[in-house]
């Protein structure tokens, strides 16, 4: 019986010998039929067989004989298991999937700020209505949810929302300025193209001076805005390379240089082709402090992409809301404005705490910015002559002995200066300008206080002001009397053109020798408000007549940055 059963196992066709059938060639070439045996089979075969070595019969789980399953069957078996191993691979990840989902949908942010959508505190940021939410969130379109603060905002109410050093006072505080910078911190980490604001009207204040921190070693787009504030007749070759000066000192990785604004468009379409050839697929970010123009100056760029890209032009329907006040944007904000990949971000403004903007009250905000173009305020004028009792010490002393309010937030003794010396205010025109004898200074500013020095404004106001606590000494040496000597810059207000002696007059030598050191000032401003001592911006007319260009070298030529306008 054995020895019959392995004569079986061995053949695998076992045929009648007298059988005069004729199979069908199945193949055209013979096929070589393999058979693997266990090691028990092959050591059986290599000795005598007997019933004790006989292996014991093991149960057939797939049946035998005619029940066994065919190759067919097996292949069949074999898809299914691995169907149903991939079904369930799938419903695993859709398993991981929906938790992200449900992330997303709960931190869903408002298009116009970034806040993160809320139904519970009526006067937080990103607060929708309770109804509006659930309705939206069926039917997934939280993207398009407007919070009521941007709401309110875009009919021009002030509704401050950042506290903190570098924050706001007045109104409540639901974010810290610390904690929108933390928001940034991810950017010097990543692969990504920078577009870095500065506001021309406070171009030192608003630079961001520790960008390297935020940008890492990113390639940097350097974007100044509001250039059509600048006084009428200004020759913007003078201010790009005055820019450009002062930019290389920085050194900062940057690309370009332009000039814009986003109100006339001058400039932008510069930004947008120098963006499509520097993006290489990266994200773009938008970087600036805080009231510098970023949400401004993306609806500009959206304008003029749209007219060549429908992703940007689809993209103008949820662009961020633009307001006066400072902190308007809490969180970052994706926008899909680029047809060959990478996403365009809105980034929370850099709060500073060295500018006006950080310690004057929310209400007198938009007191400190600029509405219309510049126009330079020198002192002494002929009007205040006229006007001034103590006309002819005035010009026998020159400004010597007096001291000038720029509004309620500075103070400017002049110690020592020439006869001629005149200092001309620009900043916003709002900010009233008045002078009087440094020995009846601390006099009328404490009576005119929230009265004529405005800001601050009204008696409530007023009683919280700490006053000008820190007094800065400015000396100045003079090189050339038929140029101003420097600008004095007030971070987050404007700056003051130092001039030695007036250009229409003849100056020898002599008394440029006289007048070597002879410009002395004491500017009080408030605690934390720094000022800046730089090179005088050529502005207006004569800007162009007396700004002196540098001679490059060939390195130099190489490494500057160009500037477009």
């Amino acid at each position: 019986m054995a020895s019959k059963t392995l004569s079986i196992f061995l053949s695998p066709l076992c045929l009648p010998q007298n059988s005069t059938t004729r199979l069908p060639k199945l193949y055209k070439k013979p096929t070589l039929i393999l058979c693997r045996f266990s090691h028990s089979q092959q050591t059986h075969n290599n000795t005598p067989l007997s019933d004790s070595h006989l292996p014991e019969p093991q149960p057939e789980p797939l049946g035998v004989g005619a029940a066994a399953p065919t190759p067919g069957d097996r292949f069949l078996e074999r898809h299914r298991s691995v169907e149903a191993s991939k079904l369930l691979l799938k419903e695993k990840k859709k398993k991981k999937k929906e938790k992200p989902l449900k992330l997303s949908t709960a931190i869903a942010s408002c298009y116009g700020c970034g806040a993160s959508l809320q139904t519970s505190e009526l006067d937080a940021p990103g607060y929708v209505d309770p109804e509006t939410y659930a309705l939206k969130k069926k039917h997934h379109q939280l993207r398009s949810v407007l919070c009521g603060r941007c709401k309110l905002l875009s009919h021009g109410h002030m509704i401050t929302a950042v506290g903190g050093n570098g924050g706001y006072s007045g109104g409540k505080q639901f974010i810290m300025a610390e904690q929108l910078r933390e928001k940034l911190s991810h950017l010097r980490y990543e692969n990504a193209l920078i577009v870095k604001l500065v506001d021309i009207v406070d171009f030192n204040g608003s630079f961001l001076a520790r960008v390297r921190d935020l940008a890492g070693a990113n390639p940097i787009i350097l974007v100044v805005t509001k250039v059509d504030l600048l006084p009428k007749g200004t020759d913007f070759n003078c201010v790009g390379d005055w820019v450009v000066e002062a930019t290389m000192k920085k050194k900062l990785n940057v690309l370009s240089v332009h000039l814009t604004s986003s109100k006339s468009l001058v400039g932008i379409t510069g930004v947008a082709s120098e963006i499509q050839k520097e993006k290489k697929g990266r994200d773009v970010y938008i970087l600036g402090s805080a009231n510098v123009g970023k949400s401004a100056f993306i609806s500009a760029l959206l304008k003029l992409m749209a007219e060549k890209d429908p992703v940007a032009a689809a993209a103008q329907k949820y662009k961020p809301i633009q307001s006066a006040v400072p902190g308007t944007t809490l969180g970052p904000i994706q926008i899909n404005a680029f047809l060959g990949g990478g996403k365009l971000y809105d980034t929370p403004g850099v709060h500073l705490h060295h500018r006006q903007a950080a310690v004057v009250h929310s209400e007198d905000l938009p007191a400190l910015a600029p509405q219309s173009r510049l126009r330079g305020q020198p002192f002494p004028n002929s009007q205040m002559l006229s006007e001034n009792g103590s006309a002819g010490n005035i010009v026998s002393n020159g400004l010597n002995g007096f001291s000038l309010f720029w509004g309620g937030l500075v103070r400017i003794d002049v110690l020592k200066v020439l006869p001629e010396t005149r200092l001309t205010f620009y900043g916003p025109k709002s900010l009233k300008i008045y002078m009087v004898p440094t020995d009846q200074a601390d006099e009328f500013y404490q009576k005119e206080l929230g009265v004529l020095l405005t800001p601050p404004t009204g008696k409530e106001h007023r009683d919280d002001w700490r006053g000008l606590e820190m007094v800065h000494q400015v000396q100045i040496n003079i090189k050339d009397l038929k140029r101003p000597a420097c600008d004095v810059a007030i971070s987050g207000l404007g700056w003051i053109s130092v001039e030695p002696a007036s250009r229409s007059t003849n100056n020898s030598d002599s008394n440029l020798e006289e007048a070597a050191g002879e410009l002395q000032l004491a500017v009080h401003v408030p605690k934390p408000v720094e000022i800046f001592v730089r090179p005088s911006l050529p502005v207006g007319k004569s800007g162009a007549g007396w700004y002196q260009y540098r001679e490059l070298t060939e390195k130099e030529e190489e490494t500057r940055p160009r500037w477009y306008f």
